[in-house]
């Protein structure tokens, strides 16, 4: 990446990303603003819903990791995308490739009852990732 794209990327980044206890278990959570955590849930509340989650992978070789989140709602056509910056949240994708778990929460209610888990249906594309991130920091 050139240090213009490294720059840009970083202002892109999605910052707000944590871990929370979960029956013992370390959950990655990317926490969003309260307002759009509810239209989600409007929209979805009560509905059998799947997500197709999408982990792309940009790196610059020199060390520079990006990991763009994609998620696909099965119902209400919604479609969520986050970029991080991995160098900041290797614990992220750590626990996202040990438990297959995500979370969203709002902002307002972080960890209490206002969260959404998504349960990935191919753990190994979350071990496959973190691998790749690993091997991208130490480049």
């Amino acid at each position: 990446m050139v240090n213009n794209e490294l720059e840009e990327l970083l202002l892109q980044r999605h910052k707000d990303v944590t871990l929370f206890d979960f029956e013992g278990k370390q959950v990655p959570c990317i926490v969003v603003p309260g307002q759009k955590f509810d239209d989600v849930m409007k929209v979805i509340a009560g509905k059998p819903v799947s997500v197709e989650t999408n982990l792309n992978i940009l790196q610059d070789g020199l060390g520079h990791v990006f990991v763009r989140i994609t998620l696909q709602f099965s119902y209400g056509n919604i479609e969520e995308k986050f970029l991080i910056y991995a160098n900041e949240a290797v614990d992220f994708f750590e626990a996202l490739a040990e438990t297959a778990l995500l979370a969203l929460s709002s902002n307002s209610q972080y960890g209490n009852s206002n969260v959404f888990m998504i349960q990935l249906p191919k753990p190994e594309r979350a071990q496959n990732a973190l691998e790749i991130i690993r091997k991208g920091l130490h480049k």
